[in-house]
């Protein structure tokens, strides 16, 4: 590896040490001494013979820049951007944090499925338990990483920086305010099929918004709200499935979530409408 000095590969050979008295030193001192005679090769005590000398990997100070490892940011993984991007949501925080996602519930499982494979906890309030069945089975390979609960029915989660939670809310599109608010490394998901009369509440308060492919008359109101410039409101109608638009007051972020090989056999194909 560079950077790093290799150890010679004579050193600790304890059959080329040579001990003072022992045959190989008689013969070596009954040699001819002419002017013709190769001199004996030294020997250290304990070390063996010295070996070839060869020179050592190091990097300048200016080289050390090209060992710069890329690392991303600190989340999950929900697809990628307009320039092949992995595009990275980070629900594990140490302070409270909202999502609100305007869409089907594949991109919400998907992404509930993910997040469960970081090491997380996830609680599903749900009016339609038996749509999140064979996720709740599959999901943490044997290991209860995941449970369904009744709408107003999920109990304190106790999250923890070695125990965070997300919370998603399938409660349709009507979601009553929840007994679990979000807390440090606990964050919530809303879904919402659609725009309702309590949207514009909850996406005045969210700290994430993702918004699916929604009708020309909901792309406005979210644009409103949003603070979104012309050309996205005109492209939220047209949106493929799979297809998110993630924003907030200062940035958003156009990105398509590919499912992979598994997540296709748990959950299909992407798509908006359920």
């Amino acid at each position: 590896m560079p950077g790093v000095t290799g150890i010679p590969s004579s050193a600790g050979r304890a059959g080329a040490v040579r001990r003072p008295g022992s045959a190989g030193a008689a013969g070596a001192a009954g040699a001819p001494q002419g002017a013709g005679a190769a001199a004996p090769r030294r020997a250290r005590a304990g070390f063996g013979l010295i070996g070839p000398r060869r020179e050592r990997h190091a990097l300048s100070a200016e080289q050390l820049a090209a060992m710069a490892l890329p690392v991303g940011d600190d989340g999950v993984t929900i697809g990628v951007d307009a320039q092949g991007v992995p595009a990275v949501l980070g629900f594990s925080r140490p302070e409270p944090f909202d999502a609100v996602l305007i869409g089907g519930l594949w991109t919400a499982q998907a992404l509930a499925l993910r997040t469960a494979g970081t090491g997380a906890r996830i609680a599903v309030e749900t009016g339609r338990p038996h749509m999140w069945a064979n996720l709740v089975q599959a999901a943490g390979g044997g290991q209860q990483c995941m449970t369904v609960f009744d709408v107003g029915r999920v109990p304190p989660q106790g999250p923890s920086v070695g125990s965070p939670v997300l919370v998603v809310r399938d409660c349709g599109v009507r979601p009553p305010r929840g007994r679990v608010s979000a807390l440090p490394w606990q964050a919530v998901l809303t879904l919402l099929p659609y725009l309702s009369p309590v949207a514009p509440r909850l996406l005045e308060n969210a700290d994430l918004v993702g918004v699916q492919r929604v009708s020309p008359e909901e792309a406005k109101q979210v644009g409103r709200i949003m603070g979104l410039p012309d050309e996205d409101v005109t492209a939220l109608s047209t949106l493929g499935d799979g297809v998110t638009l993630w924003c907030n007051r200062t940035s958003r972020r156009y990105v398509m979530t590919q499912p992979t090989e598994a997540e296709t056999g748990l959950l299909g194909s992407p798509r908006r409408v359920d």
